[in-house]
Order: structure tokens, then C-alpha cells, then sequence
């Protein structure tokens, strides 16, 4: 917010300027000025309350500026800030409201419109009295000039040169003139004062103008900072105002659906990744079955091997029964047996193995299901 001191400063140094013009003409002045003492004083006391009006019309602005920039930086007290006059509305209704405000298009145009009369209604004074001091100048131009004219239709009327006295008519005249010329003193000092007043105070109340437009130019666009454009078409724009609790209705619906359409995106969102992980999770099942019908062919080639074996095995013994001292038989006999062991501890082997593979698949099958079920609720 921009602080009147600058349009302060200028009105000072205008009124010194005119100070220094009234006291290089002080003796001119006050000649003209007892012309009419009592229609030029009224002049002038008019002229001075209206520049007192003046000055008090732009001091007013500071307490207005304090306020703002105080709300602005959360700093309100009942005693550290003067409660403003011209925001007296507006203060009234944002200080039930802390914490972030947020105004509509309808609220804002509203405080607006009424901080903007507010500020006109300050400066009708002002403007009344530089027309009041044209009025007065005019008046005392008119007053005057009936008095001239009266005068000297008196002078005139009391005009004798019959009797061929020249010297005494002349004389005559020479003091009949000085009541026309009184009148004429009148006419040009209230129009003196009064147009001269008029130029002051003129001055003084567009400072007083430019100082007020600038205030409420930065009071619009802060407003403007916390105002957030409706969406909707319902007496958006119309001539019917809306009331106050359809307006928060709207405005707590409007809050409603945003959160709703953000809950949804993220909602898909998070079952574009179920889809996905279910996807991989297929993939794994059907590489886990893939293995276990490896390995359960494996098993069967397994089984078939040791079924050939068994015939070989009896046509064996029974060889072996038949040739008891045949060592060869026997040496066989004992290879095969080492052989069949063998074979037998690395089926177990394979079997233990292959089981706790599968076992470790399911438990990481079961975990990835857990963790998949669990994502959706998050």
C-alpha cells in the first residue's frame, strides 16, 4: 500500500508556495481585503475550512493504509491498530475470519462499490466549498456593482451646473465618485478572494483525489490477490444477487468436486498399477509352473529308470543264486548295488531340493499377493 505522505508533502509545499505569494502582496491584499471586511472574511474562512477538510480527508488515509498492511502481516490488536473508517465494512467482515481468506467475484465488486462511495461522499465537502467560493466570489461582484450603480445614478441625479459654478460641481462630482468606486473595491476583491480560494482549495482537493485513487487502486488489487473466479453460471454475471449461504453452498461443492476428481485420478492411477503388478504376477505363476512341470517330468524319467532296472536286477540275483562262486557275478553285483545306492541318495536329494524351491516360490508368491492387496487401501 502506497502511504499519502508523498500527496501530504506536496499539499505542504503547495500552501507554502502560496504563503510566500500572499506575504510579497500583503499590502495590495489588505486593501483589497477591508474593501468588504465582512464578505471577504467569510471568503476566507471558508477557504481555510475547506483546506483543513482537505488535509484531515488525506490523514484519514493512514490509518486505512496501517490497517491493511497490519491484516496483511497477521499483526491485528484491539490496541495496537486504530480501528479504520473508511474500511469499517470490510474490517468488520474479514476480522470474524482467520487464517487464509478467500473472496468472490460478488463480495469483491461489493466491497468495492462501497469503499468507492465512501471515499466520494469524503470528498462532496470539499467540492461544495470551491463552488461556495465562486458563489461568494460572484455575489460580492454583483453586490458591488448594484452599489456602483446606485451610486452614481445618485451622483448623477445631484449633478447641477446650472448656476456656472464649475469648481463646485466638479467638486461635487470628485465626492459622489467615491461611493461608485467603493462598490467597485467590492466587486473585485470578493472575486479576488473568492476565484483565488477556489484555485487553492481546487488544487488541494485533486491532490486529496490522486491520494484516494491511488488507495483504492492498491486496495483493488490486493483484494484481487485473495478473489478466485467462480466456474459456475449460476447468477454468475446477473443482475440477482446470490445469498450469502448459496454462495458457500456453491463454493463448499465446487471445494467438494475438486477433491473428489483428485481422489479419483488417484484411484486410477493406483489400478493402472494393481493391473500391472497382477500382470507380473501372472508372469511368475506361469514361469513357477513351467518349473514344476520340468521338474515333474524329471521325476517320471527318474521312476521309468528304476522300473527298467528291476527285471535287470532279478535276472541278476538269480544269477548270482545260481553261480555262488562266480566272483565276477559278485563284483557286479556290488557295483550295481553302489550304483542303485547312489542313485537313490541323489533322488532323495533332488526331491528335498526341489521341495524347498517350491516352498520358497509359494512364500514369495504369497508375499507379492500381500503386498498387492495392501496398495490399493494406501
Amino acid at each position: 500500500m502506497t502511504p499519502p505522505s508523498r500527496y501530504l508533502g506536496r499539499m505542504g509545499l503547495f500552501l507554502l508556495v502560496v504563503a510566500v505569494v500572499i506575504g510579497l502582496l500583503a499590502p495590495a491584499l489588505v486593501s483589497a481585503f477591508m474593501s468588504n471586511p465582512a464578505l471577504n472574511g467569510v471568503i476566507v474562512g471558508a477557504m481555510a475550512i475547506g483546506v483543513l477538510h482537505v488535509f484531515r480527508t488525506v490523514t484519514m488515509l493512514r490509518v486505512e493504509t496501517a490497517w491493511i498492511e497490519n491484516f496483511r502481516q497477521d499483526s491485528l490488536s484491539p490496541s495496537s491498530v486504530e480501528t479504520p473508517r473508511l474500511l469499517a465494512p470490510m474490517a468488520t467482515m474479514m476480522g470474524e475470519h482467520k487464517g487464509q481468506i478467500s473472496l468472490s467475484t460478488m463480495a469483491m465488486k461489493t466491497l468495492l462499490d462501497g469503499i468507492a462511495a465512501r471515499l466520494d461522499e469524503s470528498r462532496e465537502i470539499s467540492r461544495y466549498l470551491i463552488g461556495l467560493l465562486v458563489f461568494l466570489g460572484l455575489l460580492g461582484t454583483f453586490w458591488g456593482l448594484l452599489d456602483t450603480v446606485k451610486s452614481i445614478s445618485g451622483v448623477v441625479a445631484g449633478l447641477q451646473v446650472a448656476g456656472g459654478d464649475l469648481n463646485s460641481a466638479f467638486a461635487d462630482l470628485k465626492a459622489g465618485l467615491e461611493a461608485p468606486m467603493k462598490g467597485m473595491g467590492t466587486a473585485f476583491s470578493s472575486s479576488l478572494f473568492g476565484l483565488a480560494g477556489s484555485l487553492v482549495l481546487g488544487f488541494l482537493e485533486l491532490q486529496a483525489g490522486q491520494a484516494q485513487n491511488r488507495f483504492y487502486n492498491d486496495l483493488e488489487e490486493w483484494l484481487s490477490s485473495l478473489t478466485r473466479l467462480g466456474t459456475g453460471g449460476i447468477g454468475g454475471e446477473g443482475d440477482q444477487s446470490i445469498p450469502a449461504y448459496i454462495q458457500a453452498l456453491l463454493e463448499q461443492t465446487a471445494d467438494g468436486l475438486e477433491s473428489l476428481q483428485r481422489t479419483l485420478a488417484r484411484g486410477e492411477e493406483n489400478r493402472i498399477d494393481f493391473n500391472r503388478k497382477i500382470l507380473e504376477l501372472t508372469d511368475r505363476i506361469g514361469a513357477l509352473t513351467d518349473q514344476m512341470s520340468t521338474e515333474q517330468r524329471l521325476m517320471l524319467k527318474l521312476a521309468e529308470s528304476q522300473s527298467e532296472l528291476g527285471p535287470i536286477l532279478a535276472k541278476l540275483s538269480e544269477a548270482a543264486i545260481n553261480n555262488d562262486g562266480d566272483r565276477e557275478s559278485r563284483a557286479h553285483l556290488r557295483n550295481i548295488e553302489s550304483y542303485l545306492a547312489r542313485i537313490h541318495d541323489e533322488a532323495s536329494n533332488g526331491r528335498a531340493e526341489t521341495v524347498q524351491e517350491i516352498r520358497s516360490e509359494i512364500r514369495l508368491l504369497a508375499r507379492t499377493i500381500a503386498a498387492i492387496a495392501e496398495e490399493p487401501e494406501r
